[in-house]
């Protein structure tokens, strides 16, 4: 996955509390685990005016045109920001996937569903925890600037608004250290690959019944 250090980028305001996973990425499009293709359909029901269906090219369904992600300069956004409780309800890892191919890097709120929270970190999406003051200042700022840029920054554990303040967030060390290397599971399993292999060469020596029954 991609590696996380330092990200600029625009902010998209969602102002809208308890945004759950059907709400991020509809069941009727889990129909992939590719991880990618799920952009077009990222928060279906609130972007388009028309219903879709799997596969169907977003440019032939008609925007709607009050949804934020519609909206110039928002549509271009690398870094959401939203209120309290993001990424509720199930736990499909999809909703992340969503999110990442419409093109986020990161997403700050005051608080994050836990499982959501872990997705986004196995798979390079940075989950920002700011406290709610701080997170409605940043609301202000990007409402009254639109387009304004907004810096997170992993190696620091900072966010930038447009004004310059500087905002601190917290990350435990193993998921910093995720995603500032751009490890997913099997990348933190492949670290092992030559004591795997020592392993199994070891274990073809001494138990050779086992390897006969593979």
């Amino acid at each position: 996955m991609q590696a996380f250090t330092v990200h600029k980028g625009i902010v998209a305001p969602l102002d809208r509390s308890n945004v759950d996973t059907d709400a991020i990425i509809p069941k009727q499009y889990l129909k992939s685990v590719k991880r990618t293709g799920f952009g077009p359909n990222a928060f279906d029901d609130w972007r388009y005016l028309d219903p879709g269906e799997p596969g169907m090219d977003g440019s032939k369904r008609r925007p709607n045109p009050d949804f934020v992600l519609n909206q110039a300069p928002f549509d271009q956004a690398t870094i959401l920001l939203a209120r309290k409780n993001f990424g509720c309800g199930s736990s499909r890892e999809h909703a992340v996937w969503a999110l990442t191919d419409f093109g986020f890097r990161a997403v700050i709120a005051p608080s994050f569903a836990d499982i959501f929270f872990s997705n986004s970190c196995k798979n390079g999406l940075l989950p920002v925890v700011l406290a709610e003051d701080e997170v409605q200042n940043l609301f202000e700022q990007v409402e009254a600037n639109p387009g304004a840029q907004v810096e997170v920054n992993l190696e620091e554990m900072t966010v930038t608004a447009p004004d310059g303040t500087v905002f601190s967030f917290t990350l435990d060390e193993d998921r910093r250290h995720r995603l500032l290397n751009g490890l997913d599971d099997i990348a933190l399993t492949l670290q092992f690959a030559d004591d795997i292999r020592a392993f199994e060469d070891r274990q073809r020596r001494e138990w050779p019944w086992m390897a006969e029954q593979r």
